[in-house]
């Protein structure tokens, strides 16, 4: 773990999408973060010694899920497909797949795995998995502040984690998406899907992957950042919404959702320009998906 200073810091954007917005001021305590996401050796750890069944791995409850289709309520999870031809950007079930037999040993589905690929950020993990490792390593998720925070590394207001500039003396600063999301990707950057953790510059504090790779749960309840309690004050240390005012309201279900942070190896120009530190956003709790991992922080 390295240790992030406290401080006072511009959060959110004015100037990307509109759930980023207001751009605002906040304050946060200093506190201890892990230099990289979790990989995937890390967290066979984990299950080794304590037998934990990640979600992915379950059978869903069918009363959590009123009207669902029986033959879906099997272990699965969300598993992006590559398409081979243009498709409709309005329609994420475009490479969106749910997967039965996917989790986090088979990330890619049945006949997938993670040999060789110890030290890449474990996925398909869902909130109370990685709620559960952090409370057996003895640590925390970070708040949507604190990730943020340590993701700028003092560039207060800066676009990237780095600065203005994406690609700085033509160098790749992160695991992003080239090319035309969601069917062609030209993997200039050196991968085409997770890299081992660190294999991009670290920032100031020692931190890497902080953009790209893969999307990092954090403790938040979501929330539209034009909430009006940033109006009149700088809040410090802040924590989120209530769970219930994280649900989507066109839910049928009614599943609460965290905030998700940093964009991914799937992060493209000319779809999801989100491999900032500014952007958000919103995961449910009981989806698992083969680009989203995380890291632990300890508050002292």
């Amino acid at each position: 773990m390295v240790r992030v200073p406290g401080g006072t810091f511009l959060m959110g954007s004015d100037h990307h999408y509109p759930e980023e917005a207001p751009a605002h001021q906040v304050k946060v305590s200093g506190f201890w973060m892990d230099r990289h996401t979790v990989t995937n050796r890390e967290f066979s750890r984990f299950v080794d010694e304590t037998g934990h069944v990640t979600v992915a791995e379950q059978i869903p409850d069918p009363t959590d899920y009123p009207g669902a289709v029986p033959e879906l309520l099997v272990p699965a999870a969300t598993v992006f497909v590559q398409p081979s031809h243009p498709v409709d950007l309005g329609n994420p079930y475009n490479w969106w797949t749910y997967v039965p037999g996917a989790d986090w040993r088979q990330p890619q589905g049945p006949g997938s795995s993670i040999t060789g690929l110890e030290d890449h950020p474990v996925a398909q993990l869902a909130w109370t998995d990685v709620e559960a490792y952090a409370n057996w390593a003895g640590k925390s998720l970070p708040s949507e502040a604190e990730w943020e925070f340590a993701a700028r590394d003092g560039l207060d207001g800066a676009t990237y984690a780095w600065g203005e500039e994406f690609t700085p003396s033509g160098r790749w600063m992160a695991n992003t998406w080239q090319g035309e999301f969601p069917f062609q990707n030209t993997g200039q950057d050196g991968y085409a899907g997770t890299a081992p953790v660190g294999s991009f510059p670290a920032n100031g504090y020692g931190l890497v992957d902080m953009i790209g790779n893969v999307w990092e749960w954090t403790s938040d309840w979501y929330r539209s950042h034009s909430d009006s309690s940033h109006a009149c004050c700088t809040p410090a240390d802040p924590q989120g919404d209530m769970q219930t005012r994280s649900i989507d309201p066109y839910d049928p279900v009614r599943i609460p959702r965290k905030v998700m942070k940093g964009g991914s190896h799937l992060c493209a120009p000319n779809y999801c320009k989100r491999y900032r530190p500014a952007a958000r956003m919103p995961q449910a709790v009981d989806t698992a998906t083969s680009h989203l991992g995380f890291r632990c922080i300890i508050r002292t």
